[in-house]
């Protein structure tokens, strides 16, 4: 098996380039429409990532993380106007003031739709949605549709998008990092017990209601932080379009396509299908064709690759690379399919002595 994973000094290396990578983009390619892309790019890897964190874990596929996405637009938007700032970096420190809204409303809207069947979830977080949308159309505070328009940013016009880039970047490796540490620790092992057969984890002990309430709390706190920094890039938000219907489909589509329930996948995901429907709809002079070109291009990957890009190419190279006839069996923390029954059988005895969370 040492011939298919890579070394813990590769892995880091591998990573230490993706940052450095991260962190040099904007500054060789300073072109204000690659800049902007790749701004967008970011923002959806991370929420990406903290949505694969609840829905790819536990198998329970939310659509309605637009709601935090939103809330976190609207705090931030709704407290800098109140408070007449004039723009600059003061107002990112509003970002985590927009996570926290949108954590706090997690924990009622979870509570709630959480002690459902997965099936029945999905339902209630799409009507959820709705009625946070409805709500922020009709409520005196949020302006209606007549928007909230914020305080210019004030940044340099050569390097504007730079500081929301960065800002989006830090929000990425935070949650990169939260979830690279849940899939290692007990905790992750518990989400994996619960998408593998909640029942059996129920059974064994696991807090399976706690379990997922903290799941999806922490996976809207990044989800909320990133929606108030797309609300300051753009300078002026509506309720159609910070609580978009489209947002938790392109979401889950990016993880899909990368690898659910992995830790590369939804960030290349949503790296490829963002960037791709970005330049798309620059260069197509058909209005909403790019739809169609990112419909099929998802069909291909369900058809050709159901378990998602990533873990169908590594699949493949250790199919290659084991002797014939070998058990190739995937022990990756990044694999899709990794960790349920490894969980199961890890947690057993821990959770037979009362230590679940």
């Amino acid at each position: 098996m040492s011939l298919v994973n890579p070394t813990k000094s590769t892995k880091r290396i591998g990573l230490l380039l993706a940052v450095i990578v991260l962190v040099a983009f904007p500054l060789i390619f300073n072109n204000p429409t690659v800049t902007t892309i790749a701004t967008y790019c970011v923002m959806y890897m991370a929420i990406a990532t903290a949505w694969n964190s609840f829905s790819g874990f536990t198998g329970y596929v939310s659509l309605g993380h637009a709601i935090f996405f939103g809330t976190g637009a609207y705090t931030l938007s709704l407290i800098s106007t109140g408070l007449n700032m004039s723009g600059g970096f003061p107002v990112f420190a509003l970002v985590p003031v927009a996570g926290i809204a949108a954590g706090a409303l997690a924990i009622p809207i979870g509570f709630v739709a959480l002690r459902t069947k997965r099936h029945t979830f999905v339902v209630i977080t799409i009507a959820a949605f709705f009625i946070f949308q409805l709500l922020a159309e009709n409520l005196g505070f949020t302006k209606g549709s007549e928007g909230v328009t914020l305080a210019p940013g004030g940044f340099a016009a050569s390097d504007y998008n730079n500081p929301f880039y960065y800002a989006s970047a830090v929000i990425l490796i935070l949650t990169v990092f939260l979830v690279w540490h849940i899939k290692r620790s007990r905790f992750g092992l518990q989400l994996f017990a619960i998408r593998d057969e909640e029942s059996r984890a129920r059974s064994l002990g696991v807090k399976v209601d706690r379990v997922k309430l903290v799941s999806f709390v922490l996976s809207a706190i990044p989800v909320g932080m990133i929606g108030a920094i797309w609300a300051y890039f753009i300078g002026q938000i509506y309720p159609q379009f910070a609580f978009a219907a489209s947002f938790d489909v392109t979401v889950a589509l990016m993880c899909f396509f990368g690898g659910l329930g992995t830790l590369a996948g939804p960030v290349f995901g949503a790296l490829v299908l963002e960037a791709l429907q970005r330049y798309l709809v620059l260069s197509l002079t058909i209005q909403n064709l790019y739809l169609i070109i990112y419909g099929l291009l998802f069909l291909a990957v369900i058809v050709l690759l159901p378990e998602g890009v990533l873990p169908s190419i590594k699949k493949q190279i250790s199919k290659r690379l084991l002797p014939t006839g070998a058990d190739v069996s995937f022990n990756s923390p990044d694999s899709a399919t990794s960790g349920i029954p490894q969980a199961s059988a890890a947690n057993k005895e821990p959770v037979k002595e009362g230590k679940a969370l």
